[in-house]
């Protein structure tokens, strides 16, 4: 009678046999979902109220406004603005997400300080993140990304990025484009009225 370690490279064979199909799935998921996030949106970041990682490919299809915040700004008041762009256009599909970055000195120590901040002083709703490095070598892919499209980082706080609903750059704005900015208001509206690709 064949002893059992004959049959053990038979039991391991099966066992590599059966693994792949488990495996493969995932890729083929992650493929599908990748696919389906335009390449400027796939990045994760914590966000600002529990650090709990948000992938920005949830706001696929939608028109998104990029700001680079900071607390002690002579722009800060613009969290109002941003506030009231974001609850009008929303229903529409406009998104406006604030990245509060310390990179100009300008923005408070702790991540629970800023939401406490933005949330009791202007009202903030839109999705906020944890605080982002957004120029030079430290600066996230994902500013780095949008940086390199129309070749401009944020050269101080509350430098915006307008992204389409196809995933897309459409332009950017300096800090002096307040989010009542006719030009910018205008940028969006047109956006909204376009459908993703």
């Amino acid at each position: 009678m064949p002893s059992f370690n004959t049959f053990k490279p038979c039991f391991f064979l099966l066992g590599v046999l059966a693994m792949p199909m488990v495996w493969a799935q995932t890729p083929a998921t992650n493929v599908a979902s990748s696919a389906a996030c335009p390449a400027l949106l796939n990045h994760t970041f914590p966000r600002l109220q529990d650090e709990k990682p948000q992938s920005l490919c949830q706001y696929s299809g939608k028109v998104i406004l990029v700001v680079n915040t900071a607390s002690y700004c002579g722009f800060t008041s613009q969290y109002k603005g941003l506030e009231a762009l974001h609850s009008k256009f929303k229903d529409k599909g406009l998104v406006v997400l604030g990245f509060p970055s310390n990179d100009f000195a300008q923005e408070k120590s702790s991540n629970q300080d800023i939401a406490e901040f933005c949330e009791n002083t202007f009202g903030v709703k839109f999705p906020m993140f944890t605080k982002t490095s957004v120029t030079g070598e430290a600066a996230a892919p994902f500013f780095k990304q949008l940086a390199k499209e129309p070749g401009q980082r944020p050269k101080w706080n509350f430098y915006k990025y307008l992204i389409g609903r196809d995933g897309r750059l459409i332009d950017s704005y300096n800090s002096m484009t307040s989010p009542e900015n006719k030009g910018l208001t205008q940028a969006i509206e047109k956006s909204l009225g376009q459908k993703a690709s």
